[in-house]
């Protein structure tokens, strides 16, 4: 029988013997952060794992950056975490589905958020993160973009480039929708001297009544920086936690108890002790021209961003 610390300790000695790279998403646990040599969000995390040493790569996340690992790095062994954490957002659409939206509006440039499948990002033009989207979208020399698979953090981009035309299909974050305008007046009422930091995957609504809106990371750095004392945290109930361990002088309250990520809670850390064990996880493989295709679409990414 182990301890938490342990359990940790043991993962941390098995995955140097074994070669692992253990990449934790942000709203892992935080023992999974603690055993973890990355922690971040899905894209930052797949440029670590590019830039790693070590052969295989345990993605303690969901199955859309388990792939976007491989697609920056097919020479490595990548393995998810948990076989069944898949991502309900990058689920909603399909490469027979967005095929038939394009030949409806074939002059328009396809920007595909990163939480997306790889097949779906073969057809598209270029990725997106939730911190690049603005820039990224601003670039594009297009008028016209159809902008997929959430609305929300669409409709956050288009308010800030009325310059363009943006087309938004109906998606979006199953978690960050859970919250709303009831639970901002509620985590008001109850901490009035408490700044509203949202994720801009939340209801055009409750993104409206926030003080910050940004990434996950933006929202950690934001209140790290911030010379305020208490935070409603509007993401994954995780970044309270977080927060707490890395700013204990500040107070932090979840907007929404319901703000769990149920397929990001499916990784324990006895799944990871498995994977570096080499006895558990599933190994992440693409065919050569959907890695290719979906890389081609991450490369338009990069090639933007570096754009003036």
């Amino acid at each position: 029988m182990y301890t938490t610390r342990e359990l940790q300790d043991e993962i941390i000695r098995l995955k140097k013997e074994n070669d692992v790279c253990i990449l934790a998403h942000a709203y892992q646990s935080h023992d999974i952060w603690e055993v973890a040599d990355y922690v971040g969000d899905s894209y930052g995390l797949s440029v670590q794992a590019a830039k790693a040493e070590q052969k295989t790569v345990l993605m303690c996340g969901v199955r859309f950056m388990a792939e976007t690992v491989k697609i920056l790095s097919p020479e490595k062994k990548v393995l998810l975490s948990s076989a069944n954490a898949g991502c309900p957002m990058a689920e909603q659409m399909d490469v027979e589905m967005i095929s038939r939206v394009k030949q409806m509006y074939p002059d328009y440039t396809v920007v595909a958020y990163i939480n997306t499948t790889s097949e779906l990002k073969t057809i598209c033009d270029v990725c997106v993160t939730s911190s690049s989207a603005v820039q990224i979208v601003k670039n594009i020399d297009n008028k016209n973009i159809l902008f997929i698979p959430d609305c929300n953090l669409g409709r956050w981009v288009a308010n800030q480039i009325p310059e363009k035309n943006i087309k938004l299909l109906q998606g979006g974050c199953p978690t960050h929708v859970r919250m709303s305008v009831q639970d901002v007046e509620a985590a008001r009422a109850a901490h009035p001297n408490a700044l509203l930091l949202v994720h801009p995957e939340c209801l055009p609504h409750v993104s409206a009544q926030a003080d910050y809106i940004g990434s996950t990371t933006g929202i950690m750095d934001y209140a790290k920086k911030s010379d305020a004392d208490e935070f409603i945290i509007g993401t994954e109930n995780s970044i309270v936690q977080h927060l707490q361990f890395e700013c204990p002088d500040k107070r932090f309250y979840p907007l929404s108890k319901d703000c769990v990520c149920h397929n990001m809670k499916l990784t324990t850390l006895g799944d990871v002790y498995a994977c570096v064990r080499g006895v558990g996880g599933e190994e992440i493989t693409l065919e050569d021209e959907v890695r290719e295709g979906a890389k081609r679409c991450i490369d338009a990414m990069l090639a933007l961003s570096a754009a003036n």
